[in-house]
């Protein structure tokens, strides 16, 4: 079970208690799950029972013993235990079948991942001014948008509904890629920076990681090949680091939604840097050392870290920038 598809069974348990009139409250139209905070346990928690408690006229704690009840009935929970003053701490069942789960999806999708109908039938109106970064930020919107089925037409006239705040100086002399970069990474309410840092070879330069962990996943992939493997998903030991970059995996669907629905392609650049950072400290380990054999472990970190190399391959055209094989 996903993050995603864990807030999606928060949201039930909620609707189920309404329904059967044991909560008196609008069900709301998501549920943040995360990883537990201080004196809280399992593998994720949420306060969902804090936010409702006074819509419902009933104490925080209150709330979570019945959403408590609707939960731990729910396919792939394990256990929910209340912790202080109402947060519900959810422990799934075996956490390694998540990894193969959404590996499997990830690769059976490809450069699909994360598309979906949040939009679908809609023509979205993109009216902008003509300058340079509106016209590159429309550019990645339309691309953005059609993700979620829908369509956005750019013209130019009033009343303008995008307009970001302008870049400073021309970022051409960047190159393509990172002038795109440039752009489109800082929210459209914040002044790009156009300077030399976005063509820096390190990991100062958030574009350097997202292409460089990109290139690195594409030269395992050989490597692998070279030494008589391929990727093959599996199960997995959560550990932190690749708890992390199952979240990010995990979350893209739902990035790429807001960044359709946004008009907001900064929030698809900042998720791929996300993206990039949780999945370079499970490089090391993909390949075996030494004399060691290549084992199922090695096939399904291999997958894993090819899954966020299709994210962030997909990521990156969508924004109109290159993800090179090599760099």
């Amino acid at each position: 079970m996903t993050p995603v598809e864990l807030s999606r069974t928060v949201l039930r348990a909620v609707r189920c208690a309404v329904e059967q009139g044991e909560l008196s409250v609008t069900v709301p139209e998501r549920v943040v799950v995360s990883e537990p905070g201080g004196g809280g346990c399992g593998d994720y928690a949420t306060n969902v029972a804090l936010q409702l408690a006074g819509p419902a006229g009933r104490a925080p704690r209150q709330v979570a013993e019945i959403l408590r009840a609707h939960l731990v009935r729910a396919e792939g929970v394990r256990d929910v235990v209340v912790t202080g003053p109402g947060f519900l701490n959810i422990s799934l069942e075996e956490q390694s079948d998540l990894v193969v789960g959404l590996v499997r999806d990830i690769r059976e999708r490809g450069g699909v991942y994360g598309c979906g109908d949040a939009l679908a039938g809609q023509v979205v109106v993109l009216r902008v001014p003509y300058e340079a970064r509106a016209e590159v930020v429309a550019d990645a919107v339309v691309r953005i948008v059609a993700t979620q089925g829908g369509r956005a037409e750019v013209q130019h006239g009033e009343p303008v509904n995008l307009r970001p705040v302008p870049a400073p100086e021309d970022p051409a002399p960047l190159g393509a890629d990172a002038a795109q970069w440039a752009l489109l990474h800082p929210a459209a309410h914040d002044r790009p920076r156009i300077t030399a840092d976005h063509l820096v070879q390190r990991e100062s330069n958030p574009l350097f990681r997202v292409r460089y962990a990109h290139a690195r996943v594409r030269a395992l992939t050989r490597n692998a090949g070279r030494l008589g493997f391929g990727a093959e998903p599996g199960p997995l030991a959560v550990q932190a680091e690749v708890r992390e970059l199952l979240t990010a995996l995990a979350d893209h669907p739902r990035i790429l939604t807001a960044a359709a629905t946004h008009r907001a392609p900064d929030r698809l650049a900042r998720h791929l840097v996300t993206v990039a950072d949780a999945v370079l400290p499970l490089l090391p380990s993909v390949l075996p050392r030494g004399e060691e054999k290549p084992s199922a472990a090695h096939r399904a970190r291999l997958a894993l870290a090819e899954a966020a190399g299709t994210v962030l391959a997909g990521g990156l055209s969508l924004l109109g920038i290159d993800a090179p094989e090599h760099l």
